[in-house]
């Protein structure tokens, strides 16, 4: 067996569609190869990395499985009462795209004319209860063995919150995953919190600033690139949300780039030089698979879809391990320079 590599974990939002980084971590945790140094994560990227590390103190790499599971498993036992279902001719065709459906047409009705205190005072909310029931603070809080940092955005200043793994809790989750025209504001301390993924979708600096290991996993939902031009307006609303949500990253990568090409050509020396390190980034994703899902699609909770991406990313991390897992620690595997500039 080939000796373990060490790593960080960085994984990307997108609602349901984080089963697929289920899938992914579920491949990389069973094949034992990889170490996790720590892990940051958004939205539904911060779901995983609590859940992961919940299960991974109660009981090592097995217990990080069955913890992400049993949490995926009860999101979709939710899908009864949801709206956003396909219909008869949608499972015939084997149409997971539900931009047009009738349930995310009258969902997009709503939150264009209700604010979601008008159409939500009582606070309904049942991912707090889901997270009530398969969360535990104290348990993830605990994990020694790998760092967690989680994003989320100031609503009053505008900049990132990182919630590390000492602070997380079920209102930093939620913070990180608060959609401002789905939920009200997440108050922490008094500071209202929207989602993280403005600000950091995944945030990659905590791994430079606070560790050792150079090489940075990107688990991806949202595709890398999109051909043609959208067209219609569930189209452009999806590359709208895909492009905001990407830009945090975009502009990060841009300045680890840059840094990485000062170093490379020897412009940064003495004691300043010396602090800095070259990041190796790699990627998971499946751009192929992902890109005709559309937006919608990452509020489908049916357990058949959560199924179908949980399968995606298994094969997308294996395929990843196959094709990569020389490279780490060695070099990048990806171009940053071609992807981000």
């Amino acid at each position: 067996m080939s000796p373990t590599k060490r790593i960080n974990l960085a994984l990307q939002g997108g609602g349901s569609h984080g089963a697929f980084t289920w899938g992914v971590l579920d491949a990389l945790i069973e094949d034992g190869r990889l170490e996790f140094e720590a892990v940051s994560g958004t939205s539904a990227g911060a779901m995983n990395a609590a859940i992961m590390l919940q299960g991974w103190a109660r009981n090592g790499p097995d217990g990080a499985r069955q913890a992400l599971q049993d949490f995926w498993t009860g999101l979709a036992r939710l899908a009864v009462a949801s709206p956003i279902q396909r219909t008869p001719l949608d499972r015939m065709r084997g149409n997971w795209n539900l931009d047009d459906s009738p349930g995310a047409l009258w969902g997009d009705l709503i939150q264009r004319t209700l604010s979601p205190w008008q159409r939500n005072p009582l606070n309904f909310d049942p991912l707090r209860d889901l997270l009530r029931e398969h969360f535990d603070q104290k348990t993830a809080r605990s994990c020694g063995d790998i760092k967690a940092f989680i994003a989320a955005t100031n609503v009053q200043t505008g900049k990132v919150r990182i919630f590390t793994r000492e602070e997380l809790s079920i209102d930093a989750l939620l913070a990180s995953a608060c959609l401002p025209n789905v939920h009200d504001a997440v108050m922490i301390d008094g500071v209202p919190y929207w989602d993280g993924g403005f600000r950091g979708n995944p945030p990659i600096w905590p791994f430079i600033y606070h560790c050792d290991s150079r090489d940075v996993v990107m688990v991806e939902v949202d595709p890398s690139v999109r051909t043609g031009v959208p067209k219609s307006n569930a189209e452009i609303a999806d590359r709208l949300n895909e492009i905001t949500f990407g830009g945090a990253l975009m502009a990060e990568m841009r300045a680890i780039a840059f840094v990485q090409d000062l170093i490379e050509r020897g412009a940064i020396t003495g004691e300043f030089g010396a602090r800095l390190k070259v990041i190796m980034v790699h990627s998971i994703g499946d751009d192929a698979a992902l890109e005709p899902l559309g937006s919608v699609s990452k509020f489908n909770i049916e357990p058949e879809f959560l199924d179908h991406l949980f399968k995606l990313g298994r094969a997308a991390a294996t395929r990843w391990l196959a094709a990569t897992f020389d490279l780490v620690g060695v070099k990048s595997s990806i171009d940053i320079h071609a992807r981000f500039l």
